[in-house]
């Protein structure tokens, strides 16, 4: 499996032949070599995780790709989109799928709360969306760990690293920081990653890692 890391939430997974694309955002610049996309995950509503632009391509180029997603997105975004909930799991070519969490992570009481999954893709890598959901009863071997966001508190990332325990671990979601602020946030999970063992990988958009 190669996993590539994309601007702000977006990855590309390559396995068997077969491309599955997760959270392609209003952050995510236009991707292309689509025409192998057998699956695409959007994990909630929000723009940074999906645009229909994006979308559009990726029907262009892969007409059969499935896409799932929560309800809201699959009522605006299209008929071909499958709502998914946490305890689900789904099988699209090389691709198994399993969904965790249910809950966005609060930005603040004033703003409501909507659904969001996780998902954790061949029993390997695991991506939460804007979550700190953990996947129970699962060894993660390969962890996209949110490093900066209006709800994200590094103290909750830190332990959320901590509670997954990956073998491997890098940072996405990460458009919102700085680039000093983006180093800082990569040592704490670096430091996270280290306590159980694992190794946290240091990728920018366009690098890519193979397990």
């Amino acid at each position: 499996m190669r996993i590539t890391k994309f601007e702000h939430a977006a990855l590309r997974v390559d396995e068997g032949g077969q491309t599955l694309l997760i959270d392609p955002g209003s952050f995510t610049a236009p991707l292309d070599d689509l025409d192998r996309v057998t699956a695409v995950v959007i994990t909630h509503e929000h723009p940074d995780h999906w645009t229909p632009e994006h979308l559009e391509r990726i029907r262009a180029a892969a007409p059969e790709a499935r896409i799932y997603s929560t309800a809201a997105v699959a009522e605006s975004a299209g008929a071909d989109v499958s709502p998914v909930e946490p305890g689900d799991e789904v099988v699209a070519g090389a691709f198994r799928l399993r969904f965790f969490g249910g809950d966005h992570e609060v930005i603040h009481s004033s703003i409501p709360q909507i659904r969001n999954v996780g998902v954790l893709v061949n029993e390997t890598l695991y991506y939460p969306g804007d979550s700190y959901a953990v996947p129970e009863g699962v060894e993660v071997d390969v962890l996209a760990a949110p490093l900066g966001a209006p709800w994200l508190r590094i103290a909750d990332a830190i332990d959320f690293v901590l509670a997954v325990a990956p073998h491997h671990a890098f940072g996405t979601h990460d458009m919102t920081l700085s680039d000093a602020g983006r180093r800082m946030h990569r040592q704490r999970l670096q430091w996270a990653s280290e306590q159980r063992g694992g190794r946290f990988h240091e990728l920018d958009p366009g690098d890519a890692i193979e397990v």
